[in-house]
């Protein structure tokens, strides 16, 4: 019967069958399966195990250009917020440092960082963490696949090993969360032979040394001010506005902040080529547009950081008709995180129009596991979701900034990003100082709950801390008053 049952499987391999398991039971292997092990492919799978489920996570990470590569956890764990706010703790560090001898600290200075010692200790940790994901799995029955996924049809996905080794999962319900990967600016020569990613820089043995960082999001600049605080010689290469989708006011704090800390900016300018010298170093070529002259300079590192693509392209999303958007190439999906095939769900940065940010991905992976087994009706609400830009001196916000709260209210009606009219309830709170997070986390509850500028001011500040400020804010710009605190 055994050789009888060998025989079968061969003759079904040799056939191509792609359902084979299916087909013999005439049911899916697993109620879930998970393509893209990051923040929400993980806390989507977790949760639906706990409610008894067959659930299975492929999850695999092709290098970057450079070979970078990592474990179980996706951009957040791996090459993103975690080592992210190590090394600004790090660049904290060194500021503390600096400002020890005030308070009566003897420390010979200047301070000396190394790389390799930082460096090595944020990848221990991240390694910690990669395992710490693999335990999770397993003490909840959830099936790991290390492999690369793409769709054969609507319930069935075929697994490639780095070795070309093939699996066929089949599964009743499947979840796309394969997150985004840094672009690279594919016109521009030597761009991608000579540059790198944020991918890449967290992972570097030894120190990167004078640094560009082209771009002007949030990854460009908390990179270039952690590069800075640690004492490397970092400049920021933008084309137009800094942070765009944030307020333009709190932006421009920021960067002015920067460039009082240590860090150059290159304002209205565009790499044009990269070159590497005899030296090793890399020449850059970029125009400035204000001037109209071209200008070139030499570099130890130059880093891209001008956007991310979503990491679509080996899923085969064509062929099952998972419809996405032409120009971003991210998966359209309804209120439900439903993509236009039934069964078939996207959750996280994959998706379109939803924030960038690991805490949604996790909240929304954990609604869509108990939506799909736990009986339950709710939808994630993406509005008023709190977030910081981990810069030397934090930037957070919750809620619109003025510019898309007088697009959506008419100028007239604003004052201080609250609507004027009746109880006047908060549409956007910004706030620029140290542990900006820890302060918005905070408020986030409050403005969630739909809080107003009475009730703020209603609200006693706590003395002495920056997030008391918070509580005392009564000059408008539309009153022409001087906002500057003199005193406690």
């Amino acid at each position: 019967m055994a050789a009888l049952w060998r025989r079968r499987e061969r003759l079904l391999g040799v056939l191509g069958l792609c359902r084979t398991v299916r087909a013999l039971s005439g049911k899916n292997e697993y109620d879930l399966l998970v393509i893209g092990g990051g923040s929400g492919g993980l806390a989507c799978a977790k949760e639906a195990a706990q409610f008894g489920r067959q659930v299975a996570v492929l999850d695999y990470v092709e290098p970057s250009p450079q070979g970078t590569k990592w474990g179980l956890g996706g951009t957040c764990v791996n090459v993103g917020c975690i080592p992210k706010k190590l090394m600004h703790q790090a660049a904290l560090l060194g500021s503390a440092l600096k400002d020890a001898q005030h308070y009566g600290w003897n420390i010979a200075q200047p301070v000396h960082h190394t790389w390799s010692v930082m460096a090595q200790a944020v990848q221990n940790y991240v390694k910690s963490l990669n395992w710490g994901h693999r335990v999770q799995l397993q003490d909840k029955k959830v099936k790991y696949f290390n492999m690369k996924g793409s769709f054969s049809d609507p319930h069935t996905v075929r697994g490639l090993t780095k070795a070309g080794k093939e699996t066929i999962v089949t599964a009743e319900n499947i979840v796309i969360a394969t997150g985004g990967r840094p672009k690279y600016p594919m016109h521009i020569a030597g761009a991608l032979e000579y540059g790198i990613t944020s991918d890449d820089l967290f992972w570097l043995k030894e120190s990167p040394g004078k640094t560009l960082v082209v771009g002007a999001s949030y990854v460009s600049l908390e990179c270039a001010g952690f590069l800075t605080g640690i004492g490397l010689d970092t400049t920021v290469m933008m084309r137009s506005i800094p942070l765009r989708g944030f307020d333009q006011q709190m932006a421009s704090l920021v960067t002015e902040h920067m460039e009082s800390y240590g860090t150059k900016f290159l304002k209205r300018c565009f790499p044009t080529k990269v070159e590497k010298l005899e030296s090793s170093r890399l020449q850059v070529t970029w125009k400035n547009t204000d001037l109209g002259t071209e200008e070139t300079d030499s570099f130890d590192t130059v880093m891209w950081a001008v956007g991310r693509a979503p990491d679509t392209e080996t899923l085969n999303l064509e062929t099952v008709g998972v419809k996405t958007n032409s120009e971003t190439g991210k998966i359209i999906v309804d209120a439900s995180e439903a993509t236009s095939v039934p069964h078939i769900y996207a959750v996280g940065d994959i998706t379109e129009g939803r924030p960038e940010l690991t805490p949604t991905a996790i909240a929304a992976g954990k609604l869509l596991a108990q939506r799909l087994f736990g009986q339950s009706s709710e939808l994630m609400d993406y509005d008023n979701v709190p977030t910081t830009v981990f810069t030397p001196l934090e930037y957070g916000c919750v809620g619109l900034s003025e510019e898309a709260a007088v697009q959506c209210y008419g100028s007239d009606n604003i004052e201080m990003v609250c609507l004027r009219e009746r109880e006047q309830r908060i549409l956007g709170l910004h706030f620029i100082g140290p542990n900006a997070g820890e302060v918005i986390q905070g408020f986030a509850l409050g403005i969630k709950c739909g809080a107003t500028y009475p009730q703020l001011m209603k609200t006693v500040g706590i003395h002495p801390t920056c997030a008391e400020e918070i509580t005392k804010l009564h000059i408008t710009k539309r009153s022409g008053l001087d906002a500057t605190v003199t005193g406690c």
